[in-house]
């Protein structure tokens, strides 16, 4: 009799689990629509920079890479593209929060624009690749470029477009999202490729990620880049 409930249990519990899933999937669906109408927050300029927002997997890669652009006052790693408050590391790495690890770009746009950023953004990155970068994935590795006002979605939408002409098979896959929060990460995340070059991450993946880039737009580069 023992036996049969046990089994009678695990039958009911794939059962139970197999009905959940599309609902889970119609979730996110949902979640991302509803993100996709909200109004765009406008972060205001502060002397004569401006901030803008991107995520392309590992926060690390991309603070690193933004921070060799001339142009580029500081790159802050953090979170952004959910639906809680305060996220933290852990947090974001179950990929129930719905955030994706981001960065905040602080530049001044008389000497590099937003279009520039996005040139960047995309030039750094696996463009196709779904719910990650490299040997990242899951959803908080997903890459998403938000935007704060009408004339930057135009700007990512026109590039989005260019790209996807050129590309034969899979398309963009970056989500475009009105921007809302970010949410600056801990501390030790902060500078972390400059600061522990001997991380074998940061020599494996960030650091080749970062070359790659600086040899592909060496016109961009800050005259003291590092690497």
């Amino acid at each position: 009799m023992k036996e049969f409930i046990f089994l009678a249990t695990i039958v009911a519990f794939l059962v139970l689990q197999g009905a959940c899933q599309p609902s889970n999937k119609k979730n996110k669906e949902a979640e991302t629509i509803a993100q996709k109408e909200r109004t765009p927050v406008q972060v205001e300029s502060q002397d004569e920079f401006q901030r803008a927002y991107f995520a392309s997997g590992c926060f690390w890669c991309v603070e690193a890479i933004y921070e060799n652009v001339k142009g580029v006052k500081e790159s802050i790693s953090g979170y952004s593209g959910g639906h809680t408050n305060n996220p933290t590391y852990e947090d974001s790495n179950t990929g129930t929060t719905g955030h994706a690890e981001a960065v905040e770009v602080i530049y001044n746009p008389n000497v590099v624009d937003f279009s520039t950023l996005v040139d960047v953004y995309f030039g750094s990155q696996n463009i196709t690749q779904v719910n990650g970068q490299g040997p990242d994935r899951g959803s908080q590795y997903r890459s998403i470029i938000f935007y704060q006002n009408q004339a930057e979605k135009k700007i990512i939408d026109t590039k989005i477009d260019e790209l996807n002409k050129k590309l034969e098979e899979n398309k963009v896959a970056a989500q475009v999202l009105p921007f809302q929060k970010f949410w600056v990460a801990e501390g030790y995340h902060q500078n972390y490729e400059r600061l522990h070059p001997e991380n074998p991450y940061i020599q494996n993946v960030s650091i080749p990620r970062l070359k790659r880039f600086q040899k592909k737009y060496p016109e961009l580069l800050k005259v003291d880049a590092h690497h």
